[in-house]
């Protein structure tokens, strides 16, 4: 099992703008697919619905339809446990 950190903020022109965060961590296989990432991060937020997403390098970036959220996740360190 892998740990990653699912980051959900809020958007201002597209961009992110971090007036609000909410950062939570979640376990996924090894080899855990990107929509399997996605949706472990979304329940560990509490986010549902639809969204488009998209890989960044190594970061995972999620963009639910019709609001002005965006949801990153990323790979944890092992030693930020």
């Amino acid at each position: 099992m892998t740990r990653y950190q699912a980051t959900l903020t809020d958007t201002f022109g597209g961009d992110p703008n971090y007036a609000w965060v909410r950062r939570e961590t979640f376990e996924a296989p090894d080899d855990a697919s990107q929509a399997l990432l996605i949706r472990r991060a979304k329940r560990a937020v509490g986010l549902t619905g639809r969204g488009k997403t998209i890989a960044i390098g190594e970061v995972i970036e999620h963009r639910p339809h019709s609001a002005c959220m965006v949801l990153f996740v990323e790979h944890q360190p092992e030693n930020d446990q």
